[in-house]
């Protein structure tokens, strides 16, 4: 039986979040209602959150990486830095008072 997230996502697509742990910042692409990511990933995971949260897909800033981080892990960035990443323009066509603005191309996942 899916068990389904106790609460509903705290941020947003096209928000800029940093992860608590490793220090990356990212920018949001899509939000799951809790972790969708295959078991075997999952356990692969070093950290291993509760899979009955929200959970995000982001654009990690700097690289050309895309990660998918649990919403205990995150928390929201305020330095109004943009976001460097190689595919911010495939999913995101402009940015409006620090907020990037998504585009109409679906996420495919993974």
């Amino acid at each position: 039986m899916i068990r389904f997230a106790e609460t509903d996502p705290t941020y947003e697509v096209g928000q800029v979040v940093r992860h608590r742990r490793y220090g990356y910042r990212g920018v949001i692409v899509a939000v799951d209602e809790r972790c969708m990511a295959d078991p075997a990933w999952y356990t692969c995971n070093r950290t291993q959150p509760d899979q009955n949260q929200p959970w995000y897909h982001l654009l990690v800033h700097r690289c050309a990486t895309t990660t998918y981080a649990a919403e205990c892990n995150l928390i929201p960035d305020d330095t109004c830095e943009p976001i460097d990443h190689p595919l911010l323009a495939a999913f995101f066509c402009g940015c409006c008072h620090g907020k990037y603005v998504r585009n109409d191309r679906p996420w495919k996942g993974w």
